[in-house]
């Protein structure tokens, strides 16, 4: 951490550490160690939804880790919780050529869905950027867990994420490739779609027309993993585009919708800020400035913290600060959706994992910010902070998602566990080949604060 915490506050983060875990535990399935996508405000089993991702999955094994070491859940219930979801991991479906996994799963049998329960259809897709986070949380898992080290190395091992990369697409000119947003293996009903086979192993599949081309945004865990493991070659990493956003005079290397897991939720694993301080590091503490000044002085909100999160009263949205992302009238922070150039703001919707993403870099105002969530606005419940609140109507978004709580658990469990999350992700056999690519960076950004 950037600035010393006292034991007070380290007393509060313990104790939202724990409530955290207790929604995740009540989350996941038995049986299968599978964590469900969601579940509400009580945690009463009832609410809790029946599908799963691999980013969810990914997230609740490094959030295991995260229990373990805070203490919150003993070395016999960790090992057991992990052995359970990677043996799972073992027998569900996947797409055999490239060994992804498929985007939906029911978590009580660990089968492919192909329909919500409300009767949507699902045609199976396979993503790059939830691979991502899942080979992520299988490494994070088998470097802190020695039970369940071989088999889950070897799952993370066995995802080729060549067959996302396109070595064709450029975002600015330079060449190396850019990953597709992911794939379906049979045709997709009416979507759009290109068919291809990036990787040359097995049949055709029908790809996403687009790529991902910004380097600050969540998918850059994938292009991550891929180089480290020799999958996705090096020159990649530069094709991925670094545009500037200038706003209330500080200039950064702009996420897609200024929000804050897109700039940050990388950074709960790989440790950007010590492998490259004058680029990643600079650039995440002026986001996070930017975040703080925009919902504190420039909209009068009175609280920040703004990345997509349910809605408050039902739904899921983008939230973010548009004036630093990259799409005009992109992620809103209200829930009148305001542009920016409007000048004044309504109900302002703040998510407080985005806060939590934050506390390397600002520690006392993360932690007074939280607070001002969990004391004056009532965003608290029995499984820790609520998905969302909107700050004027006090309306809450009255649920848990595992997305959002498994990276406050892993943003607690790096400040208060010796970087237990990062520790597990970034080994030496990663550092050696990505601290190289992102020690040589510059970017064309503001001195940091």
């Amino acid at each position: 951490m950037t600035d010393a915490r006292d034991d007070a506050q380290d007393a509060t983060l313990r104790r939202w550490a724990a409530d955290t875990w207790r929604s995740l535990v009540a989350m996941t399935d038995e049986g299968t160690g599978l964590p469900a996508d969601r579940i509400g405000g009580d945690l009463d089993p009832a609410s809790r939804s029946l599908n799963t991702s691999p980013t969810n999955i990914g997230g609740y094994l490094w959030s295991t880790v995260a229990a373990r070491e805070l203490g919150t859940v003993g070395a016999d219930e960790c090992r057991d919780r992990l052995r359970r979801a990677v043996d799972t991991l073992t027998t569900v479906r996947r797409h055999e050529p490239s060994g992804m996994f498929y985007n939906w799963y029911a978590i009580t049998t660990g089968e492919v869905m192909r329909a919500f329960p409300g009767g949507d259809v699902i045609h199976p897709f396979l993503s790059s950027v939830d691979n991502g986070w899942l080979a992520a949380g299988l490494l994070v898992a088998a470097d802190a867990e020695p039970a369940v080290a071989d088999t889950a190395g070897a799952l993370a091992r066995s995802m080729d994420f060549g067959c996302f990369h396109d070595p064709e697409a450029q975002a600015h000119g330079i060449p190396g490739g850019l990953l597709r947003g992911g794939f379906w293996d049979e045709p997709p009903g009416g979507a759009e779609h290109v068919v291809g086979n990036h990787h040359g192993r097995g049949p055709d599949v029908f790809y996403t027309p687009h790529w991902y081309g910004p380097l600050m945004s969540e998918p850059r865990i994938a292009s991550y993993v891929g180089i480290a493991h020799g999958q996705v070659p090096p020159d990649h990493y530069a094709a991925m585009h670094r545009r500037t956003r200038e706003h209330r005079g500080v200039r950064v290397v702009a996420t897609w919708g200024g929000s804050m897991f897109e700039e940050l939720m990388p950074d709960l694993l790989v440790p950007e800020d010590v492998w490259a301080p004058g680029s990643f590091g600079a650039n995440h503490r002026l986001t996070v400035r930017a975040q703080r000044e925009f919902g504190m002085d420039e909209t009068g909100y009175g609280a920040w913290g703004f990345s997509p999160a349910s809605i408050p009263g039902g739904g899921y949205s983008e939230w973010g600060v548009e004036p630093i992302g990259l799409t005009f009238g992109g992620y809103p922070s209200d829930m009148e959706r305001t542009l920016a150039e409007a000048g004044t703001w309504g109900d302002g919707v703040v998510t407080p994992h985005a806060s939590f993403l934050a506390l390397r870099y600002e520690p006392e105002a993360v932690v007074a910010n939280l607070r001002h969530l969990e004391e004056d606005l009532g965003a608290y419940g029995p499984g820790g902070f609520l998905d969302a609140v909107a700050v004027h109507s006090g309306r809450l978004a009255d649920c848990y998602l595992s997305l959002d709580q498994s990276m406050v658990m892993a943003a607690l469990g790096n400040a208060l566990g010796d970087d237990v999350v990062r520790r597990g992700f970034a080994t030496t056999e990663v550092e050696a080949s990505l601290r190289p690519l992102l020690a040589a960076e510059k970017f064309d950004i503001s001195p940091a604060a």
